[in-house]
């Protein structure tokens, strides 16, 4: 009787971890990416939170560091959006609010 039961319990403790896998797994792929493009980079960081990266980059060519994320427009995402974000840093390209974004 004590087998029985412990087979049972060990099956299923099998299912309820590889339920729980499943579900942390789509957890971890988090919501998907909004379109941030022509937003400001306050914007940007008030969406994502403060677990994710944000790295920003001057796409002008001035290699300009930003102060003020409110004076920041975005011209380009990555990932893209509608993807989901699975854990890795947001890549936002962006030029100062006022200035035009460069063609790619």
């Amino acid at each position: 009787m004590r087998a029985r039961l412990a087979r049972a319990c060990a099956v299923a403790g099998g299912a309820a971890a590889a339920t729980l896998l499943a579900v942390t797994t789509a957890a971890a792929a988090g919501p998907p990416v909004p379109d941030f493009r022509g937003k400001t980079l306050t914007g940007v960081y008030s969406a994502v939170g403060f677990r994710t990266q944000v790295d920003v980059h001057d796409l002008s060519g001035f290699r300009r560091h930003v102060l003020w994320p409110a004076n920041w427009k975005v011209c380009t995402q990555s990932p893209a959006p509608g993807q989901r974000l699975e854990g890795e840093a947001i890549t936002i390209g962006a030029v100062k609010t006022g200035e035009q974004c460069p063609r790619t």
